[in-house]
């Protein structure tokens, strides 16, 4: 598969030379207009593939071991009680995972100065590109390809939520990809355990990927909005486009019972909320549309999947993986996987000990 620029990996801008700081100890750069300073033992010159709101990413390679990394920084990480904490999980989350369709932590560099830092720098294996890349390119998809994907990212998560985990920002842009179409779940920083005893965040999961749950409020959820961002991943690499790419969460629930159709009191018994009920009930009843209609271009046992996945009921705890698990087209039966150990707990964190714990 060919690659394209991204977070993820492979693309990006020249190569930028740095300057040798403490000692020799660190080199630092200036990627974007930003200081990027990481241990000398990643050869220079690096190479810029990606930013966002989550930091600055370049690929390098170590010199120890010859091996191409992706290093990604955070900065000002400590800003925030929520910021620090969103990156302890990560680190805590994925030091702890062992998958191959789970990114892999390689290093987390230790600052020049333990006692004042405000950065972190976040070493992982370093992919060609991501989903969302594939999906807006002009690269041909074939049921193959699908099924591979989909098959990889159920494997994953799988192992995440066995570990009693949940993603919390399944989309296409978090999934990222080799030339060899080898697919690993990346970006962890909302991810939460399910042993947490504090009030679960609804405002979770980019807003074309979140569960009705989510879009109305309900703080006690389960796996299944993962479940649920999987299946609008699925029906976005048949169709190459979104399947529900609202403007605001009132479009997003319109265009989700435009598809899935109207809930009745039965799908309702979720919502806590007499307003959110309310709600629910005063908008336009939609009947639901036929999926082999709609989705002429998937095989009967995608369709059947995708039903499956984007339900209207909400499922119960581990139904919605269950039916995800052994419903999977065609080629696979059932999913057997190594499973996770349970999850650790992240608890309350001050900043000042955060930073010991990097």
């Amino acid at each position: 598969m060919d690659s394209s620029s991204g977070g993820a990996g492979g693309g990006g801008g020249a190569q930028i030379k740095g300057m040798g700081t403490h000692g020799g100890r660190y080199v630092l750069y200036n990627v974007y207009g930003n200081f990027f300073e990481v241990s000398s033992k990643y050869a220079p010159p690096i190479r810029p593939i990606g930013r966002g709101a989550y930091g600055i990413v370049c690929a390098a390679v170590n010199s120890e071991n010859g091996e191409e990394v992706a290093i990604k920084k955070i900065g000002n990480a400590f800003d925030n009680h929520i910021d620090a904490k969103r990156t302890l999980r990560e680190i805590k989350l994925l030091r702890h995972m062992d998958h191959e369709n789970i990114i892999a932590i390689k290093d987390i560099i230790r600052p020049p100065r333990r006692d004042n830092f405000n950065d972190v720098y976040i070493v992982s294996e370093l992919m060609d590109t991501d989903l969302h890349q594939i999906i807006r390119s002009n690269q041909p998809l074939t049921d193959d390809h699908c099924q591979y994907f989909l098959y990889q990212l159920l494997r994953g998560l799988k192992y995440v939520h066995s570990a009693n985990v949940l993603h919390r920002d399944l989309k296409p842009s978090n999934l990222f990809l080799n030339a060899n179409c080898d697919l690993k779940i990346a970006d962890f920083g909302l991810a939460r355990t399910t042993t947490e005893t504090d009030l679960m965040t609804e405002y979770v999961v980019t807003r074309w990927y979140r569960a009705p749950e989510l879009l109305l409020n309900c703080s006690q959820y389960t796996a299944a909005i993962d479940v649920w961002s999987v299946g609008c991943i699925l029906g976005e690499i048949v169709t190459r486009q979104p399947l529900f790419p609202g403007r605001d969460y009132i479009q997003q629930l319109k265009l989700i019972t435009e598809l899935i159709g109207s809930p009745d009191d039965s799908s309702l018994g979720f919502l806590r909320s007499d307003n959110a009920r309310r709600y629910m009930k005063q908008l336009p009843q939609y009947p639901r549309q036929d999926f082999r209609l709609r989705f002429r271009n998937m095989s009967a046992g995608a369709v059947d999947l995708l039903e499956k996945m984007l339900d209207k009921v909400v499922p119960k705890e581990g139904e919605a993986e269950a039916q995800s698990y052994t419903h999977f087209p065609e080629v696979i039966v059932k999913i057997e996987e190594k499973t996770g150990q349970d999850g650790k707990r992240t608890g309350h964190i001050v900043i000042f000990h955060f930073k010991t714990l990097i």
